[in-house]
């Protein structure tokens, strides 16, 4: 488990070297000479991130905020019962600063590729700068080949993830002790004195930019969080306290020394610790670790995507399990080819990874200040004590604040563009929660108790058609609106009829003993709740066949019966009172466009009838 660690989780922060040190640096001199007290600071300013932000915050105190061994944000939320919380309640605002910081991971998710890939294939300029008008074409050709192999899934890569890495982090080891050999006065830089005074002498701005180029070395840390529930939490830690963080220090303080001894490197120190025999092999291994950075938070952002479908923040897509033998092993087309073109856009819009330095961080920076604020509201509704929670939290919450602040002056230089796509996502994400809402009440004034159905049943049914009929109901009480169109239009009903609700828990994963809930309404009508967690595939017919296996539901053939399914077509209107109706067509192309029901929750298709209903919100 902590080598399969190496991989997913520590890809993105293991592959920041080749270029956070350097925008460092470049801050420090603005311009000018580098000196090496300005040398010194940034390295002592690097470690000490990293040892507050990834080994303190995210790997002693936030992996502990977990639910059921899940992490990330949208299991923060589930924790925090935000899903369902009432509108204007805290609850309900912290929903929004939830999703938010869910539709950041997005714009994290565009820049890590794009960014990782160019900074690896620049090295090819150290020995040959000719060759400089070939990195945007070769880094375009990886990543097409990078989200073309996503539908094949990422089964065999992903077992060889963890060895790849862990020879990248030797690299990054002996590279590092290659250098601080050279120059061991670098070491005084382990001191945080180094880093306070070095800022404090700055002016004002000048800080903020080194704060802001430094924090690109912890980017990728949150995903030692978003990944728990992958790994766990030991694995997870030990991966990073015996590899990852002594490689990542030993290389920052070997260019650090390299600097030193010769501030004109300055222009990427990390391919120059190399020696020149090794530099093109070094090219190749760092683009084949930045492939692997790329794929872990490809397949971070398709594991988000399907969580905030299970809890209804995104609509139904089309989810292909790649393999049948591995958890997570999933593959989102739309999201994947939406991903490419915003990868893509950014490496052919900024053209360097000098440039998009400047896009990288502002995300992940506040994405981090909002998981610190989430984890301290956990920890109070778990009975810490408010005042060490605010003491703890609130030293974090500031040091990212900070960052944040940092990065917020490269808005302009690039900081938008993964805001924007995060922003076009947490708006998506809000109206469809919102029009679900709008639905679902749509529903309810339609929807006919259990007592009609009783009535009906017992005598205003012409007929009885002879076998069983499973309705597809959006809510465990009343009547499916498919149910009362098809005894309103054909005045009979089934001999035997089960309704049949999918309900997802904020919780990641139902065990099969818990899965079924069966309610007998009369002899020969039956409700069927399924539950399952948001980690789960939720699969009607799977549930069905244990329901059967378990004996709650006997007598029924599954090859001989038919799902009806409602199928509903929204009409946005002025005097319903709901959403803005711009924001209402929206959620209505959204709703037209979504996977249909029977095929989101694995009905067979060809037992499937639909039943068309108009609703206006």
């Amino acid at each position: 488990m902590t080598m399969g660690a190496l991989g997913v989780v520590y890809g993105d922060i293991g592959t920041s070297p080749l270029y956070a040190l350097k925008e460092a640096a470049k801050a420090a001199a603005h311009g000018g000479t580098l000196t090496n007290d300005a040398v010194l600071g940034v390295a002592s300013l690097i470690l000490w991130a990293l040892l507050l932000i990834i080994s303190l915050k995210y790997a002693l105190l936030i992996l502990r905020a977990d639910n059921r061994g899940e992490g990330g944000i949208v299991a923060l939320l589930a924790l925090l019962h935000a899903r369902n919380a009432q509108p204007g309640t805290w609850r309900a605002h912290l929903l929004v600063v939830g999703l938010i910081g869910a539709a950041l991971l997005y714009g994290d998710g565009a820049i890590t590729p794009a960014i990782s890939v160019l900074s690896a294939i620049e090295g090819l300029k150290v020995d040959a700068p000719s060759l400089a008008p070939a990195v945007v074409p070769v880094t375009v050709v990886i990543l097409i080949g990078l989200f073309m192999m996503q539908k094949q899934g990422t089964g065999f890569i992903g077992r060889i993830f963890g060895p790849v890495m862990l020879a990248w982090f030797f690299v990054l080891a002996a590279l590092g002790i290659h250098g601080i050999v050279k120059a061991p006065a670098v070491l005084a830089a382990l001191s945080p004195l180094y880093a306070f005074d070095f800022l404090i002498h700055q002016d004002f701005h000048v800080s903020f930019a080194i704060l802001g180029a430094a924090f690109l070395a912890v980017t990728g840390g949150e995903a030692m969080y978003a990944d728990m529930g992958h790994f766990g939490r030991l694995p997870i830690r030990l991966a990073w306290f015996a590899i990852c963080l002594p490689a990542l220090v030993l290389n920052y303080f070997g260019q650090a020394a390299l600097l030193i001894t010769d501030p004109t490197m300055i222009e990427n120190p990390f391919f120059q610790l190399c020696p020149d025999a090794l530099h093109y092999p070094l090219v190749a291994f760092s683009a084949v670790a930045t492939v692997i950075a790329s794929q872990a938070i490809i397949s971070g952002v398709f594991s988000l995507t399907q969580q905030s479908i299970q809890l209804g923040f995104l609509p139904r897509m089309q989810i292909r399990h790649t393999t049948s033998d591995a958890i997570g092993q999933i593959y989102v087309p739309l999201v994947n080819w939406l991903l490419a073109a915003a990868t893509l856009g950014a490496v052919l819009s900024f053209g360097s990874s000098e440039a998009l330095a400047g896009a990288y961080g502002i995300a992940v920076s506040l994405l981090m200040a909002i998981t610190t604020l989430l984890a301290a509201l956990l920890a109070i509704q778990w009975g810490f004590s408010p005042w060490l929670v605010v003491a703890v939290n609130g030293f974090f919450f500031v040091i990212d604040l900070i960052f944040f602040s940092a990065n917020s002056i490269k808005l302009f230089e690039g900081g938008w563009f993964p805001l924007m796509l995060a922003g076009f996502v947490a708006f998506l994400m809000l109206t469809w929660r919102s029009g679900v809402k709008l639905v679902e009440a749509a529903r309810a004034k339609l929807r006919q108790p259990e007592e009609d159905l009783i009535e009906t049943a017992v005598n205003k049914c012409s007929a009885r058609l002879p076998g069983t009929a499973v309705f597809l109901a959006s809510a465990p009480r009343g009547v499916p609106l498919a149910l009362t169109q098809f005894v309103k239009h054909n005045h009979v009903l089934h001999e035997r009829i089960v309704l049949v609700t999918v309900l997802i828990e904020e919780l990641p994963h139902i065990a099969d003993e818990d899965r079924i809930e069966v309610i007998e309404i009369i002899p020969g009508i039956t409700r069927v709740v399924l539950h399952y967690g948001f980690m789960q595939n939720p699969t009607i017919y799977d549930g069905l066949t244990l329901a059967c296996r378990q004996g709650k539901l006997p007598g029924i053939d599954l090859s001989d019966i038919t799902y009806y399914v409602g199928r509903e077509t929204i009409i946005p209107r002025e005097d319903v009172p709901g959403m803005w109706v711009w924001r209402e067509t929206v959620f209505a192309f959204l709703q037209r466009n979504a996977e249909r029901s029977a095929a989101f929750f694995g009905v067979p298709t060809k037992q499937v009838v639909e039943f068309g209903t108009e609703l206006e919100i």
